[in-house]
């Protein structure tokens, strides 16, 4: 739905726009340029679920100044919102065009979001303007500035409504708990991007074009900061999970099996309403909670270590927190590593979501001859068999996010 949306508003805004012609060609260039250079420079950020999110703080800002423009030098505008849309759109496909000739597939969750933000914030503003209105019942001064400020920050509320929902149809993971944490997540970024391109706007209004290298080159060299930091965390989080897949390789775990248990600790951890630092400790630790199998002469059948004694579990688990200090990984991980024999209820909340996770991932795991004989045929049963323990073994709470997640509610 979001997407034909867009794709309805791109097309409406394009034909609209060569229909009626381009109004200041001169002005829609510049910031075309803008947003050009800042699709061209975006960065990919890796994602928990194998997929990657774009940012483009640039482009985002320059779009969002090209939507709030009302004059030019002194020079009232007539844009509108129609052409808003439609530079956006072609500014955007020119600066993406390199990187889907290099072979990259384009980012089309990011290509609605951008269309659907900056026709909302075009919206908003456009009409407003040119009626007249906004300037009589705002004179230029404080209260046209926080009017812009509000509504790019209506606008970045919108994009987390949106990133949820695009994210919530692609994982399958449950909306709610998405949008609390794109909400937390753009706590910091938003209002500086948002402040950004309302800057942008009224400094135009004032000095005309010439403003925008003078705002728009710290963005760049932002955006260039962005893209170190996706290079680090990217090679960061391979080696981590090349660490875990060591005992896939040494024959003590089924194949992909940490990473399952890490892609749906994660969701459950979302599900209990952890930020997202709590959600990379427990994915992390849920990648490499079985790397102290490695000290065991003879694998564990099906890697469960449930089945062992207690002190052979303390001691597995003791010898998994200790390489996982001696890699470099913060010490919050090796701590959930560490603690995954204690008593549940004396875990902190990663490693109990952990645990009952592991616990699932076990049973379904089982082959089929086996979960048939066990009473295990399908999620249902395996859920009815954490929840008969939880007065032992997993804590109540994190049985029941499981069971949300799994059922997708």
């Amino acid at each position: 739905m979001l997407y034909a949306a867009a794709a309805a508003l791109c097309a409406v805004a394009l034909c609209a726009t060569l229909w009626r012609g381009l109004d200041e060609p001169g002005i829609a260039a510049a910031f075309g340029c803008v947003i050009a250079v800042g699709e061209f420079a975006r960065v990919r950020l890796p994602e928990a679920d194998g997929g990657s999110r774009t940012v483009g703080p640039l482009g985002i800002a320059g779009a969002l100044g090209y939507a709030l423009l009302g004059e030019a030098g002194g020079e009232p505008t007539s844009h509108g919102v129609l052409q808003t849309v439609a530079v956006t759109v072609v500014a955007s496909l020119c600066g993406l065009a390199p990187h889907v000739a290099r072979g990259q597939p384009p980012p089309v969750d990011h290509s609605v979001r951008a269309v659907l933000g900056v026709g909302f914030a075009a919206t908003c503003f456009q009409p407003l303007y040119n009626s007249g209105w906004l300037a009589g019942a705002f004179a230029p001064g404080p209260g046209y500035v926080l009017c812009l400020l509000g509504i790019t920050l209506l606008t970045g509320a919108c994009d987390a409504l949106l990133t949820a929902a695009l994210s919530a149809a692609r994982a399958g993971w449950p909306f709610g708990p998405l949008l609390r944490d794109e909400l937390r997540a753009r706590l910091g970024i938003v209002p500086a991007i948002a402040a950004t391109g309302a800057v942008i706007a009224l400094a135009v209004a004032v000095a005309g074009l010439w403003a925008l290298p003078v705002f728009c080159v710290p963005l760049l060299l932002t955006q260039f900061s962005f893209r170190r930091y996706a290079s680090v965390r990217a090679t960061y989080r391979q080696t981590i999970a090349s660490l875990a897949r060591a005992t896939e390789v040494a024959g003590h775990t089924p194949q992909g099996h940490a990473r399952r248990v890490a892609r749906l600790s994660r969701a459950v951890g979302r599900e209990l309403g952890l930020r997202e630092p709590e959600l990379t400790v427990l994915e992390y630790a849920a990648l490499m909670h079985d790397i102290g199998q490695l000290s065991l002469v003879d694998p564990v059948p099906g890697g469960a270590t449930q089945p062992l004694a207690p002190q052979e579990q303390r001691r597995i688990a003791l010898l998994g927190g200790a390489v996982v200090r001696q890699t470099g990984v913060a010490p919050e991980v090796a701590v959930v590593v560490e603690r995954q024999a204690d008593p549940y209820r004396e875990q902190p909340v990663a490693a109990r979501v952990i645990r009952v996770v592991n616990a699932y991932e076990d049973l379904l795991a089982r082959r089929p001859a086996e979960r048939s004989a066990a009473g295990f045929p399908g999620v249902a049963p395996a859920l009815d068999r954490l929840r008969e323990d939880t007065e032992r073994d997993y804590e109540p709470r994190v049985v029941e996010a499981l069971a949300r997640v799994v059922h997708g509610g």
